[in-house]
């Protein structure tokens, strides 16, 4: 058998190539710092493979025409930063209402507002958790490589079509321009989640049925079964409706075909923990930071672990529960005011000391700044 292809690839591109590992076939984004590359990627790769790529007037063009082409048949993204995605929610509240899978890539930057362009940050972790109005419960994961990216890019696009959902990949500034030497997967490899599509006659479509598993098979237009798609609250016909005993099962139904199934969205990467006193808890490029600092400790002989987060949304409270039972603090960083630390504090229980590295001045967290931290609270 020959080698497996190895190639030097930036972050953003490893986006790309795992997004058309997944079957993606639609692109449409508007250009924006410092997410370009996967956009100009799939300028590149979709025409050579009968896919379509298309430059949208603004972002919120850009998520329309992907949930169109979803609704149409065909695994579909965008790319975008804070900005881009902060003009994206409505229409992510638009998807997640009427079930259509998509993948948003949110290459994280500076903010609020123009912010900092070109420097690293993970200020959008909540925005793609409650970025848009009303009841829905969001699927969000994050690398810490460029080689996790490709992964991680598959896994969005195969939870987005299973659960009928849009997915959000958090990467940040620093891991969608960093460059590794990565091994692509090859054909077959990596499981790729297929849309189910409906085995019933036309007439016996009833597009919202409410099923066993909460996730309805989806027809692409075109393909004879009447599928009414509308923003508005509906009935199990996908027609508009006031009616609480209709209303209430409807957003039931979107929280738990994901809530149930929890076990299988979250993913943990675990170092030096079976015997660990403190814990580094983090994701994106601080990860990274975070498994040499507990290296680094382990070898002074400190009894120090360190968990990276590869699902944000749902928060992976069971996994974090079990992980920290033994541990007596934790330091959580990140390159914000503190996003994730709020989650980590609500679930761990109260003796556990919860200590905090934050940065948001544009630069990075190193393995030194979180050693500090650690002979900070011994």
């Amino acid at each position: 058998m020959p080698d497996k292809k190895r190639v030097l690839m930036q972050g953003n591109h490893a986006c790309v190539a795992g997004a058309i590992y997944a079957g993606m076939r639609f692109y449409a984004g508007y250009p924006i710092t410092p997410s370009t590359e996967v956009a100009e990627g799939c300028a590149r790769r979709l025409p050579e493979i009968g896919g379509r790529f298309i430059q949208m007037e603004d972002e919120i063009g850009s998520i329309a025409a992907v949930i169109g082409a979803s609704v149409a048949g065909l695994k579909s993204m965008t790319a975008t930063s804070g900005p881009g995605y902060s003009l994206m929610v409505e229409n992510i509240g638009y998807a997640y209402m009427t079930e259509t899978p998509c993948v948003i890539i949110n290459v994280q930057r500076g903010g609020p507002s123009t912010g900092l362009p070109t420097k690293v940050s993970q200020s959008d972790t909540m925005q793609a958790r409650w970025g848009t109005h009303g009841d829905y419960t969001a699927i969000a994961v994050a690398p810490s490589s460029v080689a996790e990216t490709v992964t991680e890019t598959i896994r969005a696009f195969n939870l987005s079509e299973r659960f009928r959902t849009p997915v959000t990949l958090l990467l940040d500034e620093v891991i969608g321009h960093m460059r590794e030497i990565i091994t692509l997967p090859e054909p077959g490899e990596c499981e790729v989640v297929e849309r189910v599509k409906p085995t019933c006659p036309p007439e016996q479509f009833i597009p919202f049925e409410m099923t066993e598993s909460l996730v309805n098979p989806m027809p692409a237009y075109g393909e004879g079964y009447r599928n009414v798609i509308t923003g508005l609250t509906h009935d199990t016909m996908g027609f508009t409706t006031n009616k609480p005993v209709e209303i209430a099962p409807k957003l039931d139904k979107l929280r738990n075909k994901i809530m149930r199934h929890v076990d299988e969205i979250t993913r943990l990467r675990t170092e030096f923990i079976d015997d660990a006193e403190i814990l580094f808890i983090s994701y994106g490029s601080v990860a990274r930071a975070a498994f040499q600092a507990a290296k680094i400790a382990r070898e002074a002989g400190a009894k120090v672990g360190a968990i990276q987060l590869q699902s944000i949304w749902p928060f992976p409270d069971k996994e974090l529960m079990e992980l920290c039972a033994r541990c007596r603090k934790v330091i959580v960083g990140e390159l914000n005011m503190g996003q994730v630390a709020i989650e980590v504090e609500r679930v761990l229980p109260r003796d556990t000391e919860v200590h905090t590295l934050l940065r948001y001045d544009g630069e990075i967290l190193t393995p030194m700044q979180l050693l500090e931290k650690l002979d900070e609270v011994l």
